[in-house]
């Protein structure tokens, strides 16, 4: 099959794969390291044939696997008839040229499996448009490899003696453009969403975030009696997906689940789904779902946590949730856990426990930003009334002929504004508030 000539995005559906893993002094150290990479394989349609896994102090320069397993490696694609090679590593784009011409199949690394999946699995235009952007990016250093012939286009005319353009720099300006227009529409979308996102605002908002196929979309179907798509498969779904949750204590809030992350997940993908990833970047609290089934937990852990800083929505409330509490493969997994994440709550989504906790918790935190008060004022200040309603929620209302009485719940930053006002009366302001929160 043809490779595009552009992005080199040949799906390797349906094709016969080996796994290679190359891991350094420190990385790798579970039981079966490829197992993250095999799941890669399988979410893009790929059948494995084998694995070699091998363990250096550094890579190789030129192919990044020492000479000896290059040549198992050579021995097992042939022997297995393999179509592809897929490194759990990203590689070079002349490591890549070297492998594939010693090998004589194609080899992919760790980032293009990833944007392969990402590829089939684009639904809407704003994911399709974030991959392609995504793959031009990546594979725009690598034109050069994809090409053999660079014959000189034809020349005669006035203008058009001498060399001309090699095909190679036509496609290089040609993604370029494209990078361009692409980045364009993914702004434009990108406004449009904050704008969609900060029109919701009266309604507080919650959003999940983690690792890929920790449960986020399970958990969604819990707590709001949904059906949004569920399988056990790495990035089963990208979309973001929104649903209201009548939440105890806070009555309506809407809680969106967003694309699950991975290790090393491409940078120029983590850009891309930017717009995907405004409902965590606007929420008034991240629910981090992680799997305390997984032996990679705490490596899953992390690297959420580096992919919200690249996004720049680290520093905002969050709540570790232990999911898959009811498949870990002993009682001892989790109160280990628990003592390294002590404010974590550990649930089954899909069997329903520890969700009263997960509750409580959530309301006690969004609690924190806010203060329940009863605001009493002139008649007819409609202003002010459009102010409480606005920016917080109204829990009840009662008039007479000079007054309303009105029982909310305000963010904190809002309670400088009813200070300054005339003739109000504010009760239920607890004895440590301070004005630093105006």
């Amino acid at each position: 099959m043809p490779i595009d000539s552009v992005t080199r995005t040949e799906s390797v559906a349906r094709e016969s794969a080996i796994l290679v893993g190359i891991y350094l002094d420190g990385e790798g150290k579970h039981h079966s390291p490829l197992d993250e990479l095999a799941g890669l394989a399988e979410a893009a349609g790929v059948r494995e044939v084998g694995r070699i896994v091998q363990r250096r102090r550094r890579p190789e320069g030129a192919t990044y696997i020492g000479s000896g397993k290059l040549a198992e490696l050579k021995e097992q694609v042939q022997a297995a008839d393999a179509d592809v090679v897929i490194f759990d590593n990203n590689l070079a784009p002349s490591q890549t040229k070297n492998l594939e011409q010693e090998l004589n199949v194609r080899v992919l690394d760790r980032t293009e499996l990833i944007l392969d999946i990402f590829a089939s699995r684009a639904k809407t235009i704003e994911a399709r448009l974030a991959v392609e952007l995504a793959q031009l990016e990546y594979s725009l250093p690598r034109l050069k490899r994809m090409w053999t012939h660079l014959e000189r286009q034809g020349v005669g005319g006035v203008g058009l003696r001498g060399p001309g353009e090699k095909q190679l720099e036509v496609d290089r300006r040609l993604a370029q453009k494209r990078i361009i227009d692409l980045k364009s529409e993914l702004h434009a979308i990108h406004q449009r969403r904050k704008r969609e996102v900060a029109a919701r605002k009266t309604s507080r908002t919650l959003s999940l975030v983690g690792y890929t196929n920790a449960g986020k979309s399970t958990l969604l179907n819990r707590l709001t009696d949904s059906d949004v798509y569920v399988k056990d498969q790495l990035f089963a779904t990208l979309d973001t997906r929104t649903r209201r949750w009548s939440l105890p204590g806070w009555g309506p809030v809407l809680i969106s689940d967003t694309v699950g992350f991975i290790k090393d997940l491409p940078h120029h993908l983590v850009a891309s789904f930017r717009a995907t990833l405004e409902e965590a970047n606007q929420a008034d609290l991240l629910l981090h779902v992680a799997d305390a089934s997984s032996s990679e937990v705490h490596d899953q852990i992390a690297a959420v946590y580096e992919v919200l800083t690249d996004l720049g929505i680290r520093e905002k409330d969050t709540i570790l949730v232990l999911n898959k509490t009811d498949v870990l493969e002993s009682p001892d997994v989790l109160p280990v856990l628990l003592e390294k994440y002590p404010n974590a709550v550990p649930i089954s989504a899909r069997g329903g426990t520890g969700l009263e906790l997960l509750t409580v918790r959530v309301s006690e935190t969004l609690s924190k930003a806010f203060l329940d008060l009863t605001i009493t004022m002139p008649i007819g200040n409609g202003r002010l009334e459009a102010l409480l309603a606005r920016e917080g929620e109204v829990l009840s209302s009662k008039y007479d002929e000079t007054s309303a009485v009105i029982h909310c719940r305000i963010p904190l930053h809002v309670l400088g504004q009813l200070r300054r006002e005339k003739d109000v009366q504010i009760e239920g302001l607890p004895t440590e508030t301070s004005r630093d929160y105006e």
